[in-house]
């Protein structure tokens, strides 16, 4: 049986990274825990609040926890932009002997901004949208990944499944 990897993701708003997740998912059949999704799920109408987060990130956290623990592999979708954040998961992945890839979803800014910032319609079955002011936010506090992290960089504007599931060895 093969070592269950922990999928983890860092990038800004648009940069390609669901699309990247679905591909992982639809190659290996590891667990999609898509947190835009789980968000609406949970909380109806998200307000986007710490409290709201915070109580969402356990949840994924606790959910990720007990399949790394069943063996099973999962991508955890959602921006990983945090050091102190990728480091928890990576340490919740060790004590199951999981394996952690941390895919640095790179796209030039411009066309990730054209991905993210419009007004909020419905997409993939919920609302999305967000304004300028919004992304620049997120983007400001990306920390890019430390040495003692293994990445693997994918440029998103010029996505081909060949190369993706050559690169991550699915």
């Amino acid at each position: 049986m093969s070592k269950p990897r922990l999928y983890l993701f860092i990038g800004a708003p648009g940069a390609g990274k669901t699309s990247i997740a679905k591909l992982i998912h639809e190659a290996t059949g590891a667990e999609h825990l898509w947190a835009d999704v789980e968000r609406h799920r949970l909380f109806g109408q998200p307000t986007h609040t710490q409290e709201e987060s915070d109580e969402l990130y356990a949840r994924l956290n606790d959910t990720t926890e007990a399949l790394l623990k069943q063996g099973r592999s999962v991508i955890f979708d959602t921006n990983f932009n945090y050091y102190a954040d990728r480091r928890l998961l990576r340490d919740i992945a060790d004590k199951y002997g999981a394996e952690t890839v941390i895919i640095w979803v790179v796209t030039p800014e411009a066309m990730a901004r054209s991905r993210s910032v419009y007004p909020p319609t419905m997409r993939n079955g919920y609302l999305q949208g967000m304004s300028d002011a919004e992304f620049d936010r997120i983007v400001s506090k990306l920390e890019p990944p430390h040495k003692d992290e293994k990445i693997i960089k994918i440029d998103a504007s010029k996505l081909d499944e060949a190369v993706l599931r050559r690169v991550l060895d699915i």
